[in-house]
């Protein structure tokens, strides 16, 4: 009786096969523009590599791809470690960057800020 359940059967690796997995996890962002943004974690992001973002904008989440541009340890703690890293949103399409645009121009209204001018420093 064949125990097998699988749709496709599977082959035993005897030497090495290599990958890699994507997690979802938590990110603090510190500030943001149409181009990139900086972001905090609890896990280092290699220089060069390449991540999709999902940003809680408004009422719909966008997923926006970026690539890492710098990231150094910000915070060392007993058993904590932070990171800040600096991203480059590449190939943004039109609907994310409207999305981004429009928050950004909703904190800037808030905190009575104009156009072109620097956010304030206000918390």
């Amino acid at each position: 009786m064949d125990t097998e359940k699988r749709e496709a059967p599977r082959v035993d690796i005897l030497g090495k096969l290599s990958g890699e997995v994507s997690v979802l996890a938590p990110i603090v962002i510190h500030d943001i523009s149409r181009t990139g943004a900086q972001v905090e974690c609890a896990f280092p992001l290699i220089l060069g590599s390449g991540h999709e973002l999902r940003l809680f904008l408004g009422d719909d989440p966008v997923v926006v791809k970026a690539r890492v541009v710098h990231c150094q340890i910000t915070d060392l703690g007993h058993e904590l470690v932070r990171y800040v890293a600096g991203l480059e949103f590449i190939d943004l399409p039109p609907h994310a960057s409207a999305a981004i645009d429009a928050y950004i121009e909703r904190v800037r209204r808030q905190r009575g800020s104009t156009p072109g001018a620097p956010p304030s420093s206000s918390p």
